[in-house]
């Protein structure tokens, strides 16, 4: 799912392992990206890496650090949180119907890649959108490239068309998985990405009493009202730690239908201890369970994602909500 960042306190280790990071960064010369061209591309797996080593945070980064990243991908992206170079994929190309509602892009149609420096190689993870027809013809370009897929699921419990949502990761040199990248790309209709920026529909939701039922704020992002909350834990992938840009974050999307009502899509992001509290909770609230599952392969602690379906007043269903939100190791509530 698509997530908009929002800075937040990973803990001690994240901080800690952020600022060695920097030191790091000042004394090796590192440029960007670009600076690893030609290296190796290893596996996903850090099962063979020293178990006393410790996890390290992705290093700073600059938007131009990573043009060629952009160059060999053919799309251009943005920098997020200093760290996280994001690639929107949306498919704006699809007219996706359920349950009688005209799905927005915005609201689960948001395909994307993210691209992280760290000391030891460059990260790339993502979520693609496809057709049921792509899907094959994807995983062999993914497959041929050395991309591997993490997790295949839908997000919607009825559809038109199927369409199918497949996680990806890479570690090596983000060019090599760049282009990689691309070729899997061509196998879809997924379109470029718009070059001026789009006008912000009015957002037809009563957004100050949602917040206040959420206890944060949201967004608004082409038409949808959104929350992205981020966990409080530190989270890993062998050596690495993972920012929320990363897609360790909670998601509550919110798609007007008019007179204030909202069909209301995302993923809970939970431990093990936490998912039958939020199922429970969802379910009380009238909310549908669509698919659990996860979304990595060697994530610390391991970490599953809930989707959620529902429709009705954009207030009832932010109260709703909130008990599930509860239930989770997220960051504070605000409001």
């Amino acid at each position: 799912m698509p997530r908009t960042w929002r800075s937040s306190n990973l803990g001690g280790l994240a901080l800690t392992l952020l600022t060695t990071s920097t030191l790091i960064v000042a004394g090796s010369g590192f440029t960007g990206a670009s600076a690893t061209v030609g290296a190796p591309q290893t596996s996903i797996s850090d099962s063979g890496a020293d178990p006393t080593s410790q996890p390290s945070a992705p290093l700073p980064t600059k938007g131009s650090d990573w043009k060629s990243v952009a160059d060999a991908l053919g799309r251009t992206g943005s920098l997020m949180g200093g760290t996280v170079y994001h690639v929107a994929l949306p498919r704006t190309d699809l007219k996706v119907t359920s349950k009688g509602v005209q799905i927005k892009g915005g609201l689960l149609l948001g395909g994307y890649v993210n691209f992280a420096k760290y000391r030891d190689d460059a990260m790339m993870m993502g979520d693609l959108v496809v057709t049921e027809d792509e899907l094959q013809k994807v995983t062999d370009a993914l497959q041929k490239a050395g991309i591997e897929q993490t997790a295949l699921h839908k997000h919607l419990l009825q559809q038109s068309p199927a369409i199918w949502w497949t996680h990806i990761h890479g570690m090596g040199d983000p060019v090599t998985l760049a282009r990689g990248l691309k070729e899997a790309l061509a196998a879809t209709s997924i379109p470029a990405a718009s070059p001026s920026k789009p006008t912000q529909p009015r957002i037809d939701l009563d957004t100050a009493a949602i917040d206040n039922a959420m206890g944060r704020k949201g967004t608004a992002d082409g038409g949808i009202y959104k929350f992205s909350i981020p966990r409080r834990d530190t989270v890993t992938d062998g050596r690495h730690v993972l920012p929320p840009a990363l897609g360790i974050a909670t998601a509550v999307n919110f798609q007007p239908l008019g007179d204030r009502k909202a069909a209301i899509n995302g993923d809970f992001v939970m431990t093990a201890d936490e998912v039958n509290k939020v199922i429970r909770a969802l379910r009380r609230g009238g909310i549908d369970i669509v698919e659990l599952h996860n979304h990595m392969l060697n994530d610390q602690p391991r970490l599953f994602y809930l989707h959620f379906w529902a429709t009705g007043d954009g207030t009832r269903l932010a109260k709703a909500i909130r008990p599930a939100l509860d239930a989770t190791n997220l960051s504070e509530p605000t409001t």
